[in-house]
């Protein structure tokens, strides 16, 4: 009875579907928050460089993760073509994530150091003229746009606020950092340090 009293009253039944997903969203949730493998970094992780930081923001903004993502699954298939499966104490860095699921191209967590910055640079300009069959497009105004230096030493004050532990040091020295170089510099140094860690104890 009370079970088709609560079908009928539309209002209370929304209202008692918000707690049920609130109470699952929390129990699967405050453990994660609560384990040091999910909040710790791994072992060897750092925070971005300003210059990588700044080339995650282009990546970001340019939308690259809606066709890469950067989460290798625990499955034989994805290790054995990209290298070690992601951890959480590896992302713990990085917002927001760029796990993602659609892989128009390859997964690119761990193609740091993959391929030189001049072909970097070149795909990254003219996609086609390394790979024929490529569909991503290019992105050729990136070595027109400088970098910020002011921004990128805005952005690591406003991280070191939520607990990134940038020094005094790096933060001051941010815009020096960045000085000269352009959003592709930046995209170029940002993919050139995707998994080396990770690789590198592999």
């Amino acid at each position: 009875m009370r079970h088709e009293a609560i079908e009928k009253n539309l209002h209370l039944m929304m209202v008692l579907i918000v707690i049920a997903i609130s109470i699952g969203g929390l129990v699967e949730i405050i453990p994660l928050m609560m384990s040091s493998d999910a909040t710790e970094p791994d072992e060897g992780i750092e925070v971005y460089s300003p210059l990588r930081l700044a080339g995650r923001d282009v990546y970001v903004r340019e939308g690259c993760y809606n066709c890469h993502s950067q989460m290798i699954r625990p499955f034989r298939s994805e290790t054995e073509r990209y290298g070690p499966f992601t951890t959480a104490g590896e992302t713990v860095y990085d917002r927001p994530f760029q796990f993602g699921s659609k892989r128009t191209g390859p997964d690119l967590a761990r193609v740091g150091g993959r391929y030189s910055d001049d072909w970097q640079r070149l795909h990254l300009i003219d996609p086609r003229a390394l790979v024929p069959e490529s569909n991503m497009p290019a992105y050729p105004w990136l070595a027109d746009n400088a970098v910020d230096g002011d921004l990128v030493t805005a952005k690591l004050k406003v991280l070191r606020m939520l607990g990134d532990p940038y020094t005094d040091e790096q933060v001051a020295g941010a815009a020096a950092a960045v000085a000269g170089k352009t959003e592709l510099d930046a995209v170029i140094a940002y993919l050139q340090g995707l998994g080396t860690n990770r690789r590198n104890r592999r």
